[in-house]
């Protein structure tokens, strides 16, 4: 059929495989949610979320409906959250969020990732310098005047406000704002009547690492590694563009 059909066949696979990694990571994120306050997403503002970001990533209805089931039961395991710090090869600083029933297996398989691919790992609290936990809003921008919402978010909290592309090349409007604010501005975007496209806490690098485009590919061997792993929820770096 040609080389055109299987570079077609190539990318969907690892479309599929991504949205597969993002159900998983989505459905274990809505566990954690309701059995931290609950199954009403009227009250829990964490749950509330979850759904959001598995609707932006068009997660199916009866998989997150499935999820919240899933965790009312007294069977289901619990998960706890853990990070792990360190540095990919040439001085890149690696963060890993996990959600694990299995502290051993985790560790033992982050820490396996880092020696294979020439990393180390380090301290809890060792990259604090570099990484800032922040709140993190998407939505599409569309045709609203974005200096007149700046000006409407600041008692939100709003620290930045730009516009990038998505994965598909089409823009999207990004929010920053402190850890502490993420409540505040999730209501005021409401109350403006913004759709948010997705509402995390991410951490965001304040300072860069510049390396060649050849460690580029090295360094990517351990962060594509680490993101593959169940347990891993998200992983940051500051490795510069």
């Amino acid at each position: 059929m040609g080389r055109a059909f299987e570079f077609r066949k190539e990318r969907k696979f690892k479309r599929w495989a991504k949205m597969a990694v993002q159900f998983t990571r989505l459905g274990k994120e809505i566990v954690m949610a309701v059995k931290a306050g609950g199954g009403d997403v009227t009250t829990n503002s964490r749950l509330r979320t979850a759904v959001q970001n598995a609707k932006a990533v068009n997660m199916p209805k009866d998989r997150v409906e499935a999820a919240i089931k899933r965790a009312t039961s007294r069977d289901e395991k619990d998960y706890e959250e853990l990070v792990y710090e360190g540095y990919a090869p040439y001085g890149v600083a690696v963060l890993v969020e996990t959600a694990t029933d299995n502290i051993n297996r985790t560790v033992a398989n982050v820490r396996s990732y880092f020696t294979k691919y020439g990393g180390s790992l380090g301290k809890t609290g060792s990259l604090d310098f570099i990484f800032t936990r922040k709140s993190v809003f998407t939505f599409e921008p569309g045709t609203r005047d974005l200096e007149e919402l700046e000006f409407e978010l600041i008692d939100a909290g709003l620290e930045d406000l730009f516009v990038e592309a998505d994965e598909e090349g089409n823009d999207i409007a990004v929010i920053h704002t402190a850890f502490e604010d993420f409540g505040k501005m999730q209501k005021m975007l409401e109350e403006i009547g913004i759709e948010v496209k997705s509402a995390k806490l991410e951490r965001v690098p304040q300072s860069f690492h510049e390396v060649t485009e050849e460690q580029v590919t090295d360094i990517m061997k351990l962060i594509d590694r680490l993101e593959e792993d169940d347990d891993v929820q998200a992983v940051y770096h500051n490795m510069a563009e």
